[in-house]
């Protein structure tokens, strides 16, 4: 089309639809120049043909179009045919630009509200705690985070996950009616893009937690997340505080890269398998990992201590009534966890402590009590003996589990793994010449099968191992293990024998159910990954402190016999049971009573932190939770 053709109603389509696409501002700016047109004309109509009430000057006529303009209930009162005439066009014309308008203003405010809905709104916050990305960790997560904003001060935690921002809404009042003192702010975006993350301005957040999703590739997804906070063209100076999940250990060494000294990894699996391996051996022993590892309880702090400067790790075990004294953070940055007894503490060492609070490490006023000396036993340990571990099901972390347990079991022992799923077989054939103290068989058949349980004769067993089915839809994965828990109870009682069982669920809801079958010993896989990813991302120094607790090597958590340390049934106060321990180089962080092993509402019998002070009378069925390394 050349430039003659174009005529100059063209050129004026044109230009008014380019002012259109400016949204509403626009069409009510043309509105007004409208109703202005349409109220000057008439007003000059009613004076040229003289028509207008008598005494009406210009002003007074351009008033009296306008009110027709605006409300059409003014022409009932006109008199004389001539003014009727015009302003029945003002009121025509008034009507059209009143409903455009209307419509105009509504639709405005329905597309404003549908943007607010996105959640695309810059997020105006700072120190607060970011989470990018969503599963179903996140609400482990957020209830411990509320746990732990309860005494801070205008606490928030922003979420960015590619999800409908009120969906999240939604769920999370749902799960969390009251977040007390915390706000929970969600906007939809992708972490991998850098306009969304902007939109949570990560560079002024006190912490990041990066959660992998629940699809294929999610270390991809977790790396790449990492990536776009630590090579951000708007990164800020400071190194940030990033806490990451970690699906495939494979993926761990690239994820260091990225991340490198501003970003901690979690490998969840890895995590699951060795606590399920040290668990299964310890009834008792997940409820100490998860009193030390959630916001409600006891939590393991940090504080430098003056007044400790150049006195031994033995006397900083008492110096405490509020809190258990576990280790040392040496000034440059070294976790010792359960030192020798001798080791000096230097100045800039902080003391590793289990308490209530932050605020309630608190030195005592008072000197520590001498301990009753007379308690006191060398009780011998029992050789360790072969043992016989049951595993039911099957899912990815088996393998890692069952090597995982040839590092504590004695020589001789062996694994027996029940389930159906193609391919495992021939997985334990190339494991089992990797293991130097067990013997590894395969058995196929029903987990939920009671004839098939009872032909393993379950009660010969020292451990039992329960794995959800992963491949399969978590709900009937776990209905699956729910069962089988059922019938090894059963079993149980059967036989008058106590089964020592772990449990794994895949759905943290199903715990109540685990619990209704008296399971006093369970993991849930994503609780408890959410409760590490919880605590690191308030201190990253425990990221130290976890490698020993939960690594075959250093010192470990053990909840050994009573016997082995105290006389049953004299009264004694915890310095008297820390002394016990000390003289084995070990270091008490609290006991386990038997008579409440059953009960839930009294952790199963586990008092982790006791007050120094309390005297407790031990029965020769009760335990100590020590840390030692053996």
């Amino acid at each position: 089309m050349t430039s003659k053709s174009i005529h100059w109603r063209d050129h004026l389509r044109y230009r008014f639809e380019n002012t259109l696409s400016k949204g509403a501002i626009a069409i009510i700016g043309w509105l007004a120049l409208v109703s202005a047109a349409v109220v000057l004309v008439a007003s000059l109509l009613l004076m040229l043909f003289g028509v207008a009430p008598e005494g009406a000057g210009p002003v007074e006529g351009l008033w009296l179009s306008l009110m027709h303009a605006l409300d059409t209930g003014t022409l009932a009162g006109d008199q004389g045919w001539g003014l009727r005439a015009v302003m029945l066009l003002v009121t025509i014309c008034g009507l059209f630009v009143v409903s455009i308008l209307i419509g105009t203003i509504t639709s405005g405010l329905e597309s404003q509200l549908t943007e607010l809905r996105k959640g695309r709104s810059r997020v105006i916050e700072s120190n607060h705690t970011l989470i990018l990305g969503w599963s179903s960790k996140v609400y482990s997560i957020i209830g411990e985070l509320l746990i732990a904003n309860s005494n801070q001060k205008d606490p928030r935690i922003v979420i960015l996950a590619d999800r409908d921002k009120v969906e999240m809404e939604d769920d999370i009042k749902a799960k969390f009616p009251d977040t007390g003192n915390t706000r929970v702010i969600c906007r939809r975006g992708n972490p991998l893009d850098l306009d969304d993350l902007a939109v949570v301005d990560p560079h002024s957040a006190r912490s990041i937690v990066v959660l992998a999703p629940e699809s294929d590739n999610p270390d991809i997804y977790v790396i790449k997340s990492v990536l776009a906070i630590t090579n951000n063209p708007a990164r800020k100076a400071e190194p940030y505080h990033i806490v990451g999940e970690i699906r495939d250990a494979r993926n761990l060494e690239a994820a260091a890269l990225v991340g490198g000294q501003e970003a901690i990894f979690i490998q969840g699996e890895d995590l699951i398998a060795r606590v399920t391996a040290q668990t299964c051996r310890q009834s008792g022993l997940s409820v100490v990992y998860t009193e030390l590892l959630d916001f409600d309880g006891a939590e393991i702090y940090f504080k430098q201590e003056p007044g400790l400067v150049g006195r031994t790790y033995r006397e900083a075990l008492g110096a405490y009534e509020e809190s258990t004294v576990m280790g040392l953070m040496r000034a440059d940055g070294e976790a010792l966890v359960n030192p020798p007894m001798n080791t000096r503490i230097g100045p800039g060492d902080q003391v590793i402590a289990i308490s209530e609070d932050d605020d309630t490490v608190v030195l005592s006023d008072i000197p520590p009590p001498a301990p009753n000396l007379r308690a006191i036993v060398n009780g011998a340990r029992p050789a360790a003996v072969p043992e016989r571990t049951l595993i039911l099901g099957w899912n990815e972390k088996a393998e890692a589990i069952i090597r995982e347990l040839d590092n504590y079991v004695a020589p001789g022992s062996e694994v027996i793994v029940l389930c159906r799923r193609e391919g495992a077989r021939e997985t334990l054939l190339s494991l089992s010449k990797r293991l130097q103290r067990q013997r590894l068989r395969f058995a196929g058949g029903d987990i939920t099968d009671r004839a098939t349980l009872d032909a393993l004769r379950v009660p010969e067993f020292n451990h039992i191992i329960l794995l959800s089915y992963s491949d399969l839809p978590v709900q009937e994965a776990d209905a699956q293990t729910l069962i089988a828990l059922l019938h090894l109870r059963n079993i149980s009682e059967s036989c008058g024998r106590h089964l020592s069982i772990v449990s794994e669920m895949m759905d943290m809801r199903n715990r109540a159910l685990a619990q209704v079958a008296r399971a006093d010993d369970f993991i849930v896989s994503d609780k408890l990954v959410s409760l590490m990813l919880s605590q690191l991302s308030e201190n990253k120094q425990l990221d130290r402190v976890f490698r020993s607790l939960f690594s075959s090597e250093g010192s470990e958590i053990y909840i050994r016999p009573v016997t082995q340390y105290l006389r049953p049934g004299l009264p004694v106060d915890f310095h008297t049971v820390l002394e016990a321990a000390a003289q084995r180089g070990e270091t008490a962080i609290g006991y386990r009573l038997h008579a409440n092993a059953n009960d839930r509402d009294k952790g199963y019998g586990v008092v982790v932190n006791p007050r120094k002070s309390e005297r407790v009378s031990f029965s020769d069925r009760d335990q100590l939770i020590v840390l030692a390394e053996d």
